[in-house]
């Protein structure tokens, strides 16, 4: 019983030292500051993971859509050049944030995740592509 139990431990240590690692990538930022940094940047990867139908209703201009919940979504999301910043948004931040784990987790260095979603970047009356 007792090799169990420091199995145990031992597997959510290394759980948590690997979430610690994914967190320092992500940025969770307001819209504002989402904003500016991708204006900031020569040809963003700015990446809407709604699914194409919230997509077509509405989007960041220059987003690309690569849907969370599309099976192909990690062969889609690898294409993308990790070493450069990748700024991620969907409806109101859940799917993103698991996006932005994803892509953590696939090698991406410096990850943005709008804060809210598209609903509070809404709220704040920033441009948006209907």
């Amino acid at each position: 019983m007792k090799p169990f139990f420091i199995l145990l431990i031992i597997a959510n240590l290394l759980f948590i030292n690997c979430n610690a690692q994914n967190s320092e990538k992500i940025k969770t930022i307001a819209g504002n500051e989402f904003q500016k940094k991708v204006e900031n940047i020569q040809k963003p990867q700015l990446v809407d993971v709604r699914t194409p139908e919230e997509f077509d209703v509405e989007h960041l201009g220059n987003a690309t859509n690569i849907n969370w919940n599309s099976p192909d979504f990690e062969s889609k999301i690898k294409v993308l050049n990790k070493k450069k910043p990748i700024f991620v948004y969907c409806k109101a931040g859940g799917r993103s944030i698991k996006a932005a784990t994803k892509l953590a987790e696939l090698g991406f260095t410096e990850i943005y995740n709008l804060e809210g979603g598209i609903l509070s970047w809404n709220s704040k009356n920033l441009p948006i592509k209907k």
